[in-house]
């Protein structure tokens, strides 16, 4: 059995969900986290955000309920507006990162999410990924060649197609798969004692 955790990195209640993942993981070290990223805006979703209109209320609600944080660098590409996000440029910058370093994809998945809602960086822009390579002790030129090779495209690609396999349609989503057994644990915003007691649930199903 494993965790499967689809998020994206331009989501807001994905960056409030990092902290409950983090203790869900901690809690069960003898299972995997596979991270995938969902492809939230992309195609004619990729638009200057003040074509968002909720935005800001969301954000409101998402500190509200998890206690994330927004930072004033962040604030400010809201204020302006003009900023796009574009999920499949973060998928491509998770995937290098992950292949970086596969057992902390769950760890540099969080803090590209940091860069963007705290730092108020492009997640486009290959100097963010040498940034985050750096402060986690990573390989910055390696990182970098990574966010920019066609392999980090196609792996883009397989992780949205995965979502889709996997029927999520909202984010984050976090999954108990057991073989052909699959149940949504978490799905937008949930405590760490919900999930704990939909995968302990999980757990004595399969053993019934």
């Amino acid at each position: 059995m494993k965790l499967v955790y689809v998020f994206d990195a331009y989501c807001g209640w994905s960056h409030g969900f990092s902290p409950t993942l983090h203790e869900v993981a901690s809690r069960h070290p003898e299972l995997t986290v596979d991270v995938v990223s969902g492809g939230l805006f992309t195609a004619e979703r990729r638009v200057p955000i003040r074509e968002f209109g909720y935005v800001q209320g969301a954000n409101a609600r998402i500190r509200e309920l998890t206690g994330a944080e927004f930072g004033e660098a962040y604030d400010r590409l809201i204020a302006d507006g003009s900023f796009v996000m574009d999920s499949e440029a973060a998928a491509r910058g998770v995937a290098a990162l992950r292949q970086a370093a596969p057992t902390r994809a769950m760890e540099l998945a969080a803090a590209a999410q940091r860069a963007f809602y705290l730092d108020g960086l492009s997640l486009s822009d290959t100097a963010t990924y040498r940034k985050i390579a750096e402060q986690n002790g990573l390989d910055a030129d390696a990182v970098a060649a990574a966010f920019q090779a066609s392999a980090a495209r196609a792996a883009a690609e397989a992780d949205f197609a995965r979502t889709a396999e996997l029927g999520v349609e909202g984010f984050p989503t976090l999954l108990a798969v057991d073989g052909d057994r699959v149940t949504t644990l978490a799905h937008g915003h949930a405590t760490v004692d919900e999930v704990e007691r939909r995968l302990v649930a999980f757990v004595a199903a399969r053993t019934a």
